[in-house]
């Protein structure tokens, strides 16, 4: 009789890990767009650390993005079972504030620009160590915000796929996709802000091998490539944020996804596109709503928040 109950016990245990790997493949190709603007995002927020303090800033950001995911994992868990009509609305207030977070980076940056200070050379203008560190903590606290936002939705598109499952399994996958995201994005993070310091080692060892041409070569390379990899990651994070919190806001908002299809649908038979431009345009253009979306609530964001702000702070005085 024992061993009939083991025998059926371990049967069980295998049916949950088979179901818990099929929900993790498919819960990592649902997330692949979010977890890739995750990491654009975050090595963006990076950029402007000093070089030798590049990967204590980056595992400052990972512990604080644990520390977010074993926050939201239990807190989504609960609110999917008892609560789920409060996810729409968290996920829309953090649509609002990726918006807003995108608006921001471009006005501090062209007010940067304007006083000929590249993004690059910001921690050159601090005098003092304190200012030195003030500016990596504001880096810091910035990329864990941000981290929140974008783990929430990661969290919640997992809870999506397998809301039909047994809570044991529900538990499971959240946490692997909730651990290897943050294990996935940091890491390669990391890589990416040492590509430059990774090219400068091959450079010194160079010299010191019987083929210099093999390293030198390669070096010189990455540490070219570096920069220019760093800036286009400032772009394309800032261009996530507009993308990933209009994504967020048409979702939330049946209608405006509505309003697109029509619009599209009329375009396309007022043009009489040929099949593969419709085939095209139907991955571009709700991508590029969602862009001009973000752009124009987190616009609006970026001058009523100040307005709000100065209004909340007169009626407590």
């Amino acid at each position: 009789m024992s061993a009939t109950s083991l025998l059926t016990l371990l049967d069980d245990i295998t049916a949950i890990l088979d179901d818990v790997a099929l929900m993790t493949k498919t819960a990592a190709s649902k997330t692949a767009g979010v977890l890739g603007d995750d990491l654009a995002v975050n090595a963006e927020q990076v950029v402007g650390v000093n070089a030798e303090r590049e990967l204590p800033v980056v595992w400052a950001v990972a512990k604080g993005s644990l520390l977010n995911k074993l926050i939201i994992v239990p807190i989504a868990l609960l609110l999917s079972a008892f609560l789920p009509w409060m996810i729409t609305p968290l996920l829309m207030g953090g649509g609002l504030y990726l918006c807003f977070e995108g608006a921001e980076k471009i006005f501090a940056r062209h007010q940067l620009t304007n006083t000929s200070i590249s993004h690059h050379d910001v921690p050159s203008v601090l005098n003092s160590v304190t200012e030195l560190l003030a500016f990596e903590r504001a880096k810091i606290n910035g990329a864990i915000r941000t981290d929140f936002v974008l783990s929430i939705e990661i969290i919640v598109l997992t809870l999506g796929t397998v809301i039909e499952q047994s809570l044991a399994v529900q538990v499971m996958v959240v946490s692997i996709i909730a651990l290897a995201a943050t294990i996935g994005v940091y890491g390669i993070v990391a890589l990416i802000v040492k590509l430059d310091d990774a090219g400068l080692y091959l450079l010194k060892y160079a010299p010191q091998s019987r083929w210099p041409i093999l390293w030198q070569t390669p070096g010189r390379w990455l540490v070219n490539l570096a920069p220019y990899l760093l800036k286009l990651l400032t772009v394309v994070g800032t261009i996530a944020m507009f993308l990933v919190g209009g994504s967020i806001l048409s979702h939330a908002l049946p209608p405006i996804t509505f309003i697109l299809q029509q619009a599209s649908g009329w375009i396309y038979s007022f043009l009489s596109v040929p099949a593969w431009a419709l085939a095209l345009s139907s991955i571009i253009m709700p991508l590029l709503f969602n862009l001009l979306l973000g752009l124009l609530v987190g616009s609006g964001l970026l001058v009523l928040v100040p307005k709000l702000q100065a209004g909340y702070r007169w009626l407590r005085n």
